[in-house]
């Protein structure tokens, strides 16, 4: 080993009394001062108690050195303390023992005994040696061995500043001896390391860097800590805060080093400015600082990193300004539109910019937008007002003024049309035209804002007008002025009153929108309905949804077939109190409500109850009455709410078990159809006996959940009281109709619907209807397989067995590598994450439906393994090969799923 080599080959020789060749031997480190009366470097005369004694933050404390004498027989004659903690060998069991036989390993006695006995002749040495301790544990150190006559003065002189020798001089009758410095290399190389990590974050790193002594004066600094404050390095060192900086900030940077030094807590983001002698104006720093501790947590100093944070300060107050601006559009977002009203929503806007924003406001609409008509649109071949080319001159009415300017009279602007020309809406105000070659004009005709020259009003300074466009047509313009004293308008004023005018434009357009949009209400409605006749696992499904005679309302009626994990089957059904746009709307948000939270795998009474709490966010319905099953009444009155409160009931069908699991919100109750073939072979249709539970946005009771095991080929009904309830007979009535009908319906689901509407609707059609019909298919008994294994990991090898000889028997050979990998994944992390046994099932129907079942209730997340991982990617893989894959909880623990398509 090369440390042997080192003993035998290594170090050096050097004539006695004269330096040793290698720079930094141990020898060198620990000469005594020249002169012990020599004041310090800080210009204070040192403490004479404290001679040889050393400081803290001494290397000693960072590097083990040992120092021991041999006499002139080669017997260790004097022994240190620092020698006993390097060798963990007290003095009494080492003083008068053979230094190699005791320190050296046995396969170097004989030459460490010459290099002893070439050093007792008078030659010093440094090398490289090996040694062992009390425990035999070798170790690594740099040796410097130099021979000794007189007294001992260079033993006291070695282990100076440190821990005392045991006896007196090593040569105290003046034979010659010898003095051994040993040094631990590893100690030695990790300083080596840490003063080159040192270096290369003082010279490499973008920021600055400064060390402060005990003293808080600068001790060493980096480039760019120079740069940041405008000072060349060499011209820092040994200067304080208060040599830099003004003087309050100085105090406040002296005060925080104190602290950090005092206390040892780091401070973070101290914010301070300066003048910098190379650039203009002062500048903005963020400094950090933390002390820096030496061994025993002794305070040495605080370091720091600093960095000019001047253009985030200015970021800052730009920011500052721009939180006011957007602050006034939150608050126009939130005043403007309280109404589908024209001259209300103006008034709105100039409540939100006047005085906020401006002095003086007003706003224009073209007068064929009052009268129901559409404003000309921003397209060049678009047509003006009453089809005439658009030049941006078309007649506008003034609906709305706002000022805490008095006499400001060239607020008016643009030319009035004689009183015969006016509109017959002329009580909203003044009408007239700007000319087509006025800012005013301009910007309706290009859809741009402008700045007009300052007028003749000496009350007004600055001007803007900004177009109203929604929806790339034309309404009109806003008119802002400041006034003399007020900052004139920028490129930023212009932005935010554009994007005021913007959202106004909105509200504006939405009062002309309202009649095309209510017609859209319908399509609107249709569209979140499931199109066509939707698949279940299980059931075979027929759906019809037919509107009121009412053609000018639209209502609330909606039911939807959502597929879950584990081939089951949501079917909902729900109904929106009230009718018209509100009601379609609430409708939508419902059912996406619902869809979400089937997602979520949630219980049936867990999906009501969330339910519920979306519907009381949506308002306050106020006081309810409920009709028989929990059906809320129409309320009186014009004030009645319209589209927050829903019954609705929700129902998960199991293909495998044929378990349906109900849960009603305030639903009439659904109806199954028994089977042709049992014990009564007439099928018989019943209410089932579901507790019906108050409505959607009611709130205050929980809701309850019905289990219901349905027989192959029963049918089950679900409606809404559109199909049963009418002003020409009692519910009650009605629903035996609905039993009747399906009673003596065709077998086809298809034509049962039909026929059920055809003979109950034409007594009314009141109301929207809504139904859905779900016969139950069996599954075959080999469809399904299911197995319980161990909680051992031989269960990963059973469970691929099983699957793949489950899926061959079935003619699924392409499935069967996917299955296998994917099954020994889920398997495996079952065992790895899980608890208890293990319970595979495969099903198959349409897709081929894989679960892992097992007691731990910690559901599997996916992420991402990085390349020198072990693990953590068997999700990916299952992410990647199945179809589509997830998880799910169960009363007992979790349930994880993969689906693969055959």
């Amino acid at each position: 080993m090369p440390a042997r080599e080192a003993l035998t080959g290594g170090g050096h020789a050097a004539v006695p009394g004269q330096p040793g060749a290698r720079a930094g031997g141990a020898a060198e480190t620990v000469p005594p001062p020249a002169d012990p009366a020599a004041t310090t470097v800080s210009g204070q005369a040192p403490d004479r108690s404290r001679w040889g004694h050393s400081d803290p933050g001494s290397i000693y404390e960072y590097i083990r050195v040992a120092t021991f004498a041999i006499g002139p027989d080669g017997r260790i004659s004097q022994w240190s303390d620092r020698a006993a903690d390097f060798f963990e060998l007290p003095a009494a069991e080492v003083v008068g023992a053979d230094p190699v036989t005791t320190l050296v390993p046995r396969e170097l006695w004989r030459r460490g005994r010459e290099r002893l006995a070439r050093t007792l002749a008078g030659e010093e040495w440094v090398g490289t040696v090996p040694y062992r301790d009390r425990e035999g544990a070798e170790g690594l150190a740099e040796v410097y061995l130099m021979p000794a006559t007189g007294s001992g003065r260079e033993a006291d002189r070695a282990d100076r500043d440190g821990p005392t020798v045991a006896d007196g001089g090593p040569t105290a009758d003046g034979s010659p001896g010898a003095l051994c410095l040993a040094v631990d290399l590893g100690k030695l190389r990790r300083i080596e390391t840490d003063l080159a990590a040192s270096e290369a974050v003082f010279g490499q790193t973008p920021s600055g860097f400064f060390l402060f002594d005990r003293q808080l004066k600068l001790q060493r600094v980096n480039r760019a800590f120079a740069e940041a404050v405008g000072v060349e390095p060499e011209g820092l060192e040994g200067l304080t805060p208060h040599d830099l900086f003004s003087a309050s900030e100085a105090e406040r940077l002296q005060a925080a080093l104190r602290q950090v030094l005092d206390t040892g807590d780091p401070v973070v983001d101290l914010r301070f400015s300066g003048a910098v002698p190379t650039r203009d104006g002062n500048r903005r720093w963020a400094i950090s600082l933390y002390r820096l501790s030496g061994p025993g947590e002794r305070p040495m100093g605080v370091a720091g990193q600093v960095q000019d944070v001047t253009s985030r300060h200015v970021a800052e107050r730009e920011a500052a300004g721009v939180r006011r601006n957007l602050a006034l559009v939150n608050e126009a977002s939130a005043h403007i539109g309280s109404t589908l009203d024209l001259e209300t929503t103006a008034k709105e806007l100039l409540d939100v910019v006047v005085p906020q924003f401006c002095d003086l406001a007003t706003v224009d609409l073209y007068s064929a937008l009052l009268s129901g008509e559409s404003g000309p649109s921003l397209s060049p071949t678009g047509p003006g007002p009453y089809g005439a080319p658009y030049d941006g001159s078309g007649e506008l009415r003034r609906v709305a003024v706002s000022s805490v300017v008095g006499g400001a009279a060239s607020v008016l602007g643009g030319e009035a049309l004689p009183t015969d020309a006016q509109l017959p809406t002329a009580e909203a105000g003044g009408t007239l035209c700007y000319p087509p070659r006025s800012p005013h004009a301009r910007a309706l005709r290009t859809g741009r804002s402008a700045i007009p020259e300052p007028g003749p009003d000496p009350l007004l300074r600055s001007t803007l007008v900004v177009p109203l466009v929604a929806r790339d047509v034309v309404l009109g313009l806003i008119q802002l002025s400041r006034a003399i004293g007020s900052e004139p308008f920028d490129a930023r004023d212009v932005a935010i009153a554009e994007e005021i005018a913007a959202r106004a434009a909105v509200c504006v357009d939405n009062a002309r929108l309202y009649r095309r949009e209510h017609e859209r209400a319908l399509i609107l409605q249709r569209s979140l309905l499931p199109p066509g006749n939707p698949e279940a696992a299980g059931l075979e499904i027929a759906c019809r949804y037919r509107p009121s005679n009412n053609n000018t309302e639209v209502g609330g009626d909606w039911f939807d077939v959502i597929p879950l994990p584990g081939h089951r089957t949501a079917l909902v059904i729900g109904d929106v109190m009230g009718r018209g746009l509100r009601a379609a709307v609430a409708m939508g948000q419902l059912r996406t409500a619902v869809r979400t939270l089937a997602m979520l795998d949630l219980e049936p009474a867990e999906v009501l109850g969330a339910l519920d709490e979306i519907a009381r966010g949506l308002g306050d319905p106020g006081p309810t009455t409920l009709t028989g099953y929990g059906k809320p009444a129409q309320p009186a009155g014009d004030d009645a709410p319209e589209v927050y409160l829903a019954t609705c009931v929700y129902a998960v069908f199991d293909a495998v078990t044929r378990r349906c699991v109900f849960a009603n919100a305030g639903h009439l109750p659904p109806v199954l159809l028994s089977p042709v073939g049992g014990a009564d072979p007439t099928p018989v249709a019943r209410m089932l006996d579901v507790p019906p539970g108050l409505p959607l946005g009611v709130g205050g009771e929980p809701f309850e959940e019905v289990t219901l095991v349905l027989p192959d080929g029963a049918l089950l009904g679900l409606y809404t009281d559109g199909l049963v309830e009418s002003r020409k007979h009692q519910l009650d009535e009605g629903l035996l109709a609905f039993r009747n009908a399906l009673q003596a319906g065709t077998p086809v689901l298809e034509t049962l619907c039909d026929e059920v509407l055809s003979e109950l609707d034409p007594h009314h059609g009141e109301d929207d209807i809504a139904l859905l019909m779900a016969r139950v298919r069996a599954f075959p008994e080999d469809a399904v397989g299911d197995w319980r294994l161990p909680p051992e990991p031989t269960s990963v090898a059973k469970a691929r067995e099983l699957a793949c000889g489950w899926l061959l028997v079935r003619g699924l050979d392409e499935l069967v590598d996917t299955t296998e990998l994917l099954v020994s994944e889920l398997v495996t992390n079952a065992l790895r994450h899980g608890r208890g046994d293990i319970r595979l099932r495969l099903l198959c129907d349409s897709t081929v439906v894989c679960e892992v079942w097992d007691d731990g209730y910690a559901q599997p997340r996916r992420r991402r393994a990085q390349e020198t991982d072990e693990g953590g990617r068997g999700l990916q893989l299952v992410s990647l090969l199945a179809e589509r894959w997830g998880s799910r909880r169960t009363p007992h623990g979790k349930i994880v799923w993969f689906e693969l398509t055959p």
